[in-house]
């Protein structure tokens, strides 16, 4: 699940670095710390390295909603026998919640927040709305959906200390 759109990037170097460059996610931003005396004809090289080596550990952050669709039918085969939404796509109106279904229309909507999130955790949350589609309240029959996902209550425990954070953070 690729996508050629790429977040922006900010280059900063460092006097105090010698040897060593490194990136890292700041918001929806990739931040690359570069030595300062790295030759210029290196740079670029290194930068374009960096960042692929970034995206590869979130490879959602900038996923079309095709892409999601996509992810979300991969795990609807896998773990709730090929349901399917009439459509889904990230919303960056979801303050409170990580994702929603509306049984009438059969949509799905996933919070764009969640592109920060490893991957396991993202997709409990995909197998979380798809099972909606099958059971649409938390009922017994539900959580077994759910739970057919192995790592949802580890994402739950995650999910739990993210919004945590992201309180937290304002």
């Amino acid at each position: 699940m690729s996508s050629n759109r790429r977040p922006p990037v900010d280059v900063r170097t460092s006097a105090r670095r010698r040897k060593t460059a490194s990136a890292f996610w700041e918001g929806e931003r990739i931040v690359v710390v570069l030595p300062a005396r790295m030759p210029m004809a290196d740079r670029e090289e290194m930068v374009e390295d960096l960042v692929r080596r970034v995206m590869n550990h979130r490879p959602h952050a900038q996923a079309s909603d095709d892409e999601l669709a996509a992810r979300a039918a991969r795990l609807a085969d896998r773990y709730l026998d090929g349901v399917r939404p009439a459509s889904i796509r990230w919303v960056g109106n979801q303050s409170k919640r990580w994702g929603s279904c509306t049984m009438l229309t059969r949509e799905i909507r996933v919070s764009d927040r969640l592109r920060a999130v490893p991957e396991w955790v993202l997709d409990a949350v995909l197998v979380h709305e798809l099972a909606h589609l099958l059971e649409p309240r938390h009922t017994p029959r539900f959580e077994q959906l759910v739970a057919r996902f192995p790592r949802s209550a580890e994402a739950e425990i995650f999910l739990a200390g993210y919004s945590l954070g992201l309180d937290v953070a304002g």
